[in-house]
């Protein structure tokens, strides 16, 4: 069976449930607007969100309506933020596909993005849950907040992986620890096991966000970036911090400072990728990357061998071994 049969398999009626709860939060008269939709839905990846929500709630119990409406909720303000931040990167594509903000302008893309975030908030109301509307309301808090720090890194002279850290956890691990939480929430479960599921989405996230990083030093079509686009929006990751802090080489340090100025040309960020690849940052990348991934397994080691467990260990296998 493979990963994506195996992940959907405990949850394979409730994933239905999901689909229609979700259709049905974003029908409109308005024709943009509806036509935003259509395309934002095109691509509307493999669910990944969604399904920890509902695996999480199983986990500890049945999937139950508080259940579907805070991942119809937390999937619409994960779409909400992609919206808006490429608006915000000025970005023309996403995943392979061309951006809203490209198809239509910015204006609307911005009142689209306006439009899911609200009506994230009126699904996660139908929770009835005062924990859950917290967790949905503090995650777009810190996901904005990850932004602006993300924003602000790009004038700091450090090569801190630190605040590189600090960032990947507001602006993606954040969203993968609140599916989980929501989800353990929605069904009852007690304290312990809802920090428990939290930390598992926690560190599953930070895998997520580890190897879409490592993504940008490969040139992939299907991946939908090209190489390098990161540091052409003044982004240092991962892998080439590492070796900035790592490898005494003060010219590659220089011209590291150019990338987050926005200054480098797109042959001397072929430099600077090809520099990190040569001097392992790659490799140390998915070193930490694995590393996550075995504290996330530890914390499934000691529940009962199910199919639900199963299923988490196979999401946690298909975040590390994706291709794209």
């Amino acid at each position: 069976m493979d990963h994506s049969s195996l992940i959907k398999s405990p949850i394979s009626e409730e994933l239905e449930d999901f689909k229609e709860l979700f259709e049905s939060s974003l029908s409109s008269s308005n024709l943009l607007l509806n036509s935003v939709i259509a395309h934002i839905r095109q691509k509307n990846g493999k669910m990944m969100r969604p399904i920890l929500v509902l695996l999480s709630a199983k986990l500890y119990g049945n999937v139950c309506p508080a259940t579907l409406h805070a991942a119809v909720s937390l999937e619409l303000l994960h779409n909400a933020s992609l919206v808006h931040d490429d608006v915000v990167d000025e970005s023309t594509e996403r995943r392979g596909q061309l951006s809203v903000n490209a198809i239509f302008n910015n204006k609307v893309a911005v009142l689209s993005g306006d439009f899911l975030l609200a009506t994230a908030l009126v699904q996660v109301a139908m929770t009835r849950s005062h924990d859950i509307i917290g967790i949905v309301s503090a995650l777009g808090r810190d996901l904005a907040d990850g932004e602006l720090l993300q924003l602000s890194n790009v004038s700091n002279p450090q090569f801190s992986e630190t605040v590189y850290f600090d960032v990947i956890r507001k602006k993606t691990a954040v969203l993968f620890a609140a599916c989980t939480k929501a989800g353990a929430l929605s069904v009852g479960a007690d304290a312990e096991k809802v920090e428990l599921a939290r930390l598992f989405g926690e560190y599953v996230g930070l895998c997520f966000q580890i190897k879409d990083d490592i993504f940008d030093y490969f040139d992939s079509k299907e991946i939908g970036k090209p190489t390098g686009n990161d540091m052409s929006e003044g982004k240092l990751t991962l892998p080439v911090l590492h070796v900035l802090n790592t490898v005494k080489d003060e010219a590659m340090r220089e011209l590291a400072v150019r990338v987050k100025n926005g200054q480098a040309a797109s042959d001397e960020i072929a430099r600077l990728i090809k520099f990190t690849k040569q001097h392992g940052g790659i490799e140390y990348a998915l070193q930490t990357m694995y590393a996550y991934k075995e504290k996330a397994l530890s914390l499934l080691a000691s529940m009962p061998d199910t199919d639900v467990k199963a299923a988490l260990a196979a999401y946690l296998d298909y975040v590390v071994e994706r291709e794209k």
